[in-house]
C-alpha cells in the first residue's frame, strides 16, 4: 500500500501461554486473544524501534523448553498471559531505526502475533527476495538449517567415508544434516516415525538408509544391522532409548552432537541413558551446542546452502500451516510427529 494511503490502525490477534506446564504441551495449553488496535506506526518516544507485520513463523522443539517456569536454561520462559516467542520473518510497516525501512521483509525472535513492535532491531535480519522461498529463511537458511550446519560440521567433525547416524532425520534439521552428510561423501541411514517419512529420507533426501524406530522392537539390533562396522557420527535429536541404543553401537573416537531431545519433552521424569560407559570404552565425544554459539560463520552458512540449493544438490520439504489461529495445533503436533519437515504457519502474505 503506498505510504499516505496506509490506514491508520489495525485489528491485532495474537496467541498466549496461559500458564507453565510440566508435560507435553496441549492445544489448550495456549490460547488466541484479541490484541485490540494497533497503531501501524512505531510510537512516539519508543526510540529506534520497528513496527512489523508478521508473514511467516516458526514452530520449533526449543520452544517447548520455555513453556515452564525454568530460569536456568540458556533462553527465558514465556511469561504466561503474554505473546508466546519464536523465530519469525515479517514485514516492517514503519521504522525509527535508520537501519530499517517500511517494505523490508525482516527475520529474528519476535512474538506469535499479527503485529509486533521491535524495541531492540538489532536482533533483527534482513533478508534480501530471491528465488528461494522467503519461508526457507526460517528453515533451510534460517536456525534449523544453520543448526544443521554448525552441528554437523563444527562439532562432528566429518570425514569422507564415514558412517553417519540421524535420528528425528525427516524433521527441520535432520534432513539438512543428512544431505550434508551425503555432500561430504558419507555413508548415511536416518531414522523416522512413519513409513512416509522413511520413504522421504530415501528418494528425496538421498539417504542411503532409513527405518521406521516405531518397528523396531530392539534398537540396539536395529542400528547393528544397519552399521555393522559401527556409527562414527551420531546426530541426537532424540535421546531416551535411541541414544543408549547408540552408544552400543558407536566406533572408537566417534563423536554425538547433541542438538536435541525431543523424546524427554514433557516427562516429568527423563529416562536415564545406561550406556554411557561406553564414552570411556570407545573414547567418544559427545558434545551439546547451540547454533547462537558459532554466528560467526552465519555468513560463510548463508553462502554455502545458498549455493547447494540453487544447485540442486539440496532439497527442502516444509510444513505449511494457514492462520494464526492454527498455530498452537501445529507446535503440539511437532511432539507426536504430526509434521513432514519443517514445520511454519502463515499467518499473512501481504
Amino acid at each position: 500500500m503506498e505510504q499516505g494511503r496506509q490506514p491508520a490502525a489495525a485489528r491485532s490477534r495474537k496467541v498466549v501461554l496461559r500458564a507453565y506446564i510440566d508435560r507435553a504441551p496441549r492445544e489448550d495449553d495456549m490460547e488466541l486473544v484479541d490484541g485490540g488496535d494497533v497503531a501501524l506506526r512505531v510510537p512516539e518516544g519508543a526510540g529506534p524501534a520497528v513496527l512489523v507485520k508478521h508473514l511467516y513463523l516458526s514452530c520449533d522443539p526449543y520452544m517447548r523448553g520455555r513453556m515452564r517456569d525454568f530460569h536456568g536454561s540458556y533462553i527465558p520462559p514465556f511469561k504466561p498471559g503474554s505473546a508466546i516467542e519464536g523465530f519469525g520473518l515479517c514485514r516492517v510497516v514503519d521504522s525509527t531505526h535508520p537501519g530499517f525501512s517500511a517494505g523490508d521483509i525482516v527475520s529474528g525472535m519476535t512474538g506469535w502475533e499479527d503485529y509486533s513492535l521491535i524495541t531492540k532491531p538489532e536482533q533483527l535480519r534482513k533478508i534480501q527476495q530471491s528465488d528461494i522461498p522467503l519461508s526457507y529463511h526460517l528453515g533451510l537458511l534460517g536456525m534449523p538449517g544453520f543448526t544443521a550446519y554448525v552441528g554437523f560440521y563444527e562439532i562432528c567433525l566429518p570425514k569422507k567415508g564415514e558412517f553417519v547416524f540421524v535420528s528425528a532425520a525427516s524433521g527441520a534439521v535432520g534432513q539438512i544434516v543428512g544431505q550434508l552428510a551425503k555432500l561430504h561423501g558419507c555413508y548415511v541411514v536416518g531414522s523416522a516415525g512413519t513409513d512416509q517419512k522413511v520413504e522421504l529420507l530415501k528418494e528425496k533426501f538421498g539417504f542411503d538408509a532409513a527405518f521406521n524406530y516405531k518397528e523396531e522392537p530392539d534398537l540396539t539390533a536395529a542400528l547393528k544391522r544397519y552399521f555393522p562396522d559401527g556409527i562414527d557420527i551420531y546426530f541426537e535429536n532424540v535421546g531416551g532409548p535411541m541414544l543408549d541404543a547408540v552408544l552400543l553401537n558407536m566406533r572408537m573416537h566417534g563423536r554425538i552432537a547433541v542438538c536435541g531431545m525431543v523424546s524427554q519433552h514433557g516427562l516429568t521424569a527423563p529416562i536415564g541413558i545406561h550406556n554411557l560407559y561406553c564414552l570411556v570404552s570407545k573414547r567418544i565425544h559427545m558434545k551439546g551446542f547451540i547454533q547462537s554459539d558459532h554466528l560467526h560463520l552465519f555468513l560463510r552458512f548463508v553462502e554455502d546452502i545458498t549455493k547447494h540449493y540453487r544447485d540442486g544438490k539440496i532439497v527442502y520439504v516444509e510444513d505449511m500451516t494457514s492462520g494464526l489461529e492454527n498455530g498452537p495445533a501445529a507446535f503440539v503436533g511437532l511432539f507426536s510427529g504430526k509434521n513432514v519437515g519443517k514445520q511454519v504457519v502463515c499467518v499473512s502474505q501481504d
